[in-house]
């Protein structure tokens, strides 16, 4: 039997209730992908150049993660969701998927954003799970609704 885990990183609450609509519609355990050290308000202002997030976007340092899935050999499926910053995934996500052997999983990346794309996440991030049997290209999620996160994941066919 297919099991299905959605793991994501969220500092805004959107990407959050997009993780929770997609475990619904896909019958899947949540993660939350959290920082050992939680990002302030300060941390996450992305219009100073010397906020930990501004720092970690350019240096592409890896904040240290809170926890672990301790059964990830367990699912064939993960979908990982994050909140776009500078046209990329935070690098805590970077570092999510360098933890984990993703050998013979699909891989489904999903994000949020103020007005952005996915940019260049893809491009950085499948590289970090390139043992997985199948990476399926991401999908920005926030604007969608609860049915039309339903049907895009029912779409897959995972």
């Amino acid at each position: 039997m297919s099991k299905t885990l959605v793991a994501y990183f969220s500092t805004g609450g959107d990407t959050k209730r997009a993780a929770e609509s997609i475990a619904r519609a896909a019958g899947a355990d949540v993660y939350e992908i959290r920082p050992k050290v939680p990002y302030t308000e300060a941390d996450l202002d992305w219009n100073d150049k010397n906020s930990r997030s501004s720092v970690e976007m350019r240096t592409l340092e890896r904040p240290e993660i809170e926890g672990a899935v301790h059964n990830m050999q367990s699912y064939n499926t993960v979908f990982v969701g994050f909140p776009i910053w500078w046209y990329l995934a935070p690098t805590i996500i970077n570092g999510f998927l360098a933890s984990y052997d993703f050998a013979g999983k699909t891989v489904v990346p999903f994000a949020t954003s103020g007005g952005s794309d996915l940019g260049k996440a893809a491009a950085v991030l499948k590289p970090l799970c390139a043992d997985s049997t199948k990476w399926i290209d991401g999908k920005m999620v926030g604007e969608l609704s609860d049915a039309d996160i339903a049907a895009w994941v029912k779409s897959l066919g995972i």
